[in-house]
């Protein structure tokens, strides 16, 4: 049996999200993102290179919430797939792509936040947040 996988990316909001809706009211989230690239060296060092940018766009209920938590600069990690469609620009088909985020959520490894757990998924035993999650490791 194979793991199921998604397509991934990790970048930070380049722009402004918007929050508009789809042809059938549906909520949907658009926003310019950047995509950092590093070159490795020969003698072993990175040199950080201009960043990629693109469009990313989520629908439903995670674009409502991405919406409401992510501002210009945060960081983010996301899975979903790529689409590809065209734009007519005078007349003339242009190819496009943009990241479709069916899952998205800030960079632990670049955010520090707050976790708070929907009752239902609280016990006793759980941490509240991330110092408390480090309490309880020790504690342990």
């Amino acid at each position: 049996m194979s793991i199921p996988t998604q397509l991934s990316l990790h970048g930070y909001i380049a722009t402004a999200p918007q929050l508009t809706k789809t042809r059938d009211g549906s909520p949907r989230l658009h926003a310019r993102i950047g995509i950092e690239e590093f070159r490795k060296e020969p003698d072993g060092s990175f040199t950080k290179l201009d960043p990629v940018h693109c469009d990313l766009v989520s629908y439903d209920t995670a674009a409502e919430r991405a919406f409401e938590r992510f501002r210009v600069g945060d960081s983010f990690v996301a899975a979903g797939y790529i689409n590809d469609y065209e734009v007519d620009r005078d007349g003339q088909k242009v190819p496009r792509q943009e990241f479709v985020a069916r899952r998205i959520g800030h960079d632990l490894a670049r955010t520090h936040y707050e976790v708070h757990r929907r009752a239902a998924a609280v016990s006793d035993t759980t941490p509240a947040t991330a110092t408390d999650a480090v309490d309880h490791a020790i504690s342990l």
